[in-house]
């Protein structure tokens, strides 16, 4: 089972650099879908003795993470009639620099803390830090607003992994509320989204500077 978490993180850690390096926005929502599968994957390969706890985390992830949430978004991005990102503040090459610092930076920082449970494999913090902070590059640097969306859900998929390490002692319940919670906010930058685009005919969110009252 080690290998094969060992083997999921490291493929977790590719799904964000493929992020970084896209410029087509379907291609951004399929590899954050691919992301989404892997954590669904990743409490059944942690877990040594599977439990019905487990499955319903793994069975909710997959179905929010891996299905629902992307296929909202190619909903969207179909209805927005967008294709590509243009002009992000870092290009493909920058974007990988700044991935690269960032697993670096959180495999010293996972290195440095204690371990946080016993199931946890030692990848798990590393790759947990390293997906929330490309997350936050995504968002802070794509001027497509439904590329931010995706750094939203790279962010969140941070935390989810970070929880995991705690998943033995989190209640099923709350870790299904933080799910909903993903959901419910995602729904609601999709349809701020579709409105932006037939107000300001783009999604470029530089332009949101020009609403007025």
């Amino acid at each position: 089972m080690a290998n094969l978490t060992d083997t999921l993180l490291l493929l977790v850690l590719l799904t964000n650099f493929a992020v970084l390096a896209a410029s087509r926005l379907t291609f951004t929502v399929r590899a954050a879908a691919v992301q989404g599968i892997l954590l669904g994957l990743l409490p059944l390969a942690i877990h040594r003795e599977w439990s019905g706890h487990s499955f319903l985390i793994a069975a909710g992830t997959l179905a929010v993470k891996g299905l629902l949430l992307p296929g909202f978004l190619l909903w969207a991005m179909r209805e927005a009639r967008v294709r590509r990102e243009v002009e992000p503040s870092l290009g493909p090459i920058a974007s990988i620099g700044a991935g690269v610092l960032a697993v670096g930076l959180s495999l010293a920082l996972g290195g440095y803390l204690p371990p946080i449970g016993e199931a946890a494999p030692p990848l798990l913090l590393a790759t947990s830090f390293a997906t929330l902070m490309i997350g936050f590059v995504v968002l802070t640097t794509r001027r497509k607003a439904m590329t931010q969306v995706v750094g939203y859900l790279l962010l969140e998929n941070g935390v989810y992994a970070f929880g995991l390490a705690l998943s033995v002692r989190m209640p099923a319940m709350v870790e299904m509320g933080v799910l909903l919670d993903l959901v419910v906010g995602v729904f609601i930058m999709g349809l701020v989204v579709f409105h932006m685009n037939r107000e300001l005919e783009t999604l470029d969110s530089a332009r949101l500077t020009e609403l007025r009252d």
